[in-house]
Formats: C-alpha cells, sequence, structure tokens
C-alpha cells in the first residue's frame, strides 16, 4: 500500500483584492507542516499540486521546512473552483454588495452561506457559473489525479497540495458521499491539514481527514485559520 497526503494550502488572503497569494500567517503553517514530517523521517517519492500561486507557496514551505528538493509535477486539476463565479452565478447582478465586508463575522457568514447553496446549483448542473468548467469535468480533473497516483506511484509516499474544494471532492469520491456532504467537508477544511489516503492500483481507502498534528501545541493555538 501507498499512501497519499493531501494539503489543503495555507491561509491565503479571504477579502483581499488577490486571495490567490499566501499570508505570512500561511507561509508559517507550510513550513511549520514540512518541519513537522522532517522531524519524523517522512519522506516523498513524488509531489503534485494545483497550478495556483497558493498551492506553489504552500509547497515551497514544506520543502523549506522539511529540506526537500523535489520538482512537484503541476496538475491544473487540483485548481479551487472560482467561489466568487459561484457567488455570482446565484445572486442577482448588482447586489454582491448585499453580502458586506467578508471581513465582518457577518460578511463572512453571508458569504459561505450564499457559496454553500450555489455549490449546491453548480453540482447540481442548474447554474454554469462563468469561467467555472462543468461539476463533472471539475471531479474529472480530482480523480483523474488519485488515478495517476494508484497507477504510477505503487507503494510510494506521495505529497498532493491543492485546495478545500478538489481535496472534499476526492474524499466524497473515495467514500461515494452525496454532494451535500462533500460540501460539508468543503465549509470545514482547515488551512495546511492533512489528510491521508491509503492506495493499491485499485482504489484508495481514507485514513484521515482534516488533521493538523504540526499545530497541535500551546504555541500554534492561535494559527488554526479556515480561509
Amino acid at each position: 500500500m501507498g499512501t497519499l497526503y493531501l494539503v489543503r494550502h495555507g491561509q491565503a488572503s479571504f477579502g483581499a483584492a488577490d486571495y490567490d497569494h499566501l499570508s505570512e500567517l500561511g507561509e508559517r503553517q507550510s513550513e511549520r507542516l514540512g518541519r513537522y514530517w522532517a522531524a519524523r523521517g517522512l519522506r516523498f517519492d513524488a509531489v503534485i499540486t494545483g497550478t495556483l500561486r497558493r498551492h506553489a507557496q504552500t509547497w515551497a514551505g514544506i520543502a523549506r521546512g522539511a529540506g526537500l528538493d523535489l520538482s512537484p509535477l503541476a496538475w491544473p486539476g487540483l485548481n479551487e473552483y472560482d467561489s466568487e463565479a459561484v457567488i455570482r452565478a446565484i445572486l442577482p447582478r448588482g447586489h454582491e454588495d448585499a453580502l458586506g465586508s467578508p471581513q465582518s463575522p457577518e460578511g463572512y457568514k453571508a458569504h459561505f452561506r450564499v457559496l454553500r447553496d450555489g455549490l449546491r446549483q453548480w453540482m447540481a448542473g442548474t447554474v454554469s457559473p462563468e469561467g467555472m468548467p462543468d461539476y463533472t469535468d471539475f471531479v474529472h480533473g480530482v480523480t483523474s489525479a488519485l488515478e495517476h497516483v494508484r497507477v504510477g506511484h505503487v507503494g510510494q509516499n506521495v505529497l498532493l497540495v491543492s485546495s478545500g474544494g478538489p481535496i472534499s471532492t476526492a474524499v466524497g469520491h473515495v467514500l461515494g458521499l452525496s454532494p451535500d456532504a462533500t460540501i460539508d467537508l468543503n465549509m470545514r477544511i482547515r488551512n495546511s491539514a492533512v489528510t491521508e489516503f491509503q492506495f493499491n492500483p485499485k482504489r484508495h481507502h481514507l485514513l484521515t481527514y482534516n488533521t493538523l498534528p504540526h499545530l497541535d501545541n500551546d504555541e500554534c493555538r492561535d494559527w488554526v485559520t479556515f480561509a
């Protein structure tokens, strides 16, 4: 059996003009994960990442912390859906400001309440967010990466760095979950969290989900983030 470690990117820049960039805390989360694995002697045979900047920055932090020197395989199918496009697809035109500032508690809750509704409709095929693939194509981008790992890395340790949407989709696919259950997983996954699959050439098996062993101490009590 091989082991696939799926890591959600470190904290990005939620509410900023450019979300696709790790915050200073996101950089620290990523590097600490690398140091945690290095201290336990965990090494990887291969690395796969999405092509977003926050994926590359998270891998760079992990590699820096662990002293790794691997060239990652870039896999566009591991890129996140466009949450703003999902929200625009279900809000009346010109009503985006009604959500309020995502930096406020009320705006944050409103943002994710509308996002959840938009994801349900996208997954059901009732809306087509601008610039995004159909949900079936999004799922294929994720499952094709899982197939690549099963076929090409039997018995190896593989690291996959992506986002909450693709990782929750991978877990939902492996467990045969409903769309609503997959969305629930997506809404709860934390920054730099680790999910583990064991795999053989035929299938993946879920071992852990959404864990933060590298932040499980008093020093990092305030490092746990969701966006």
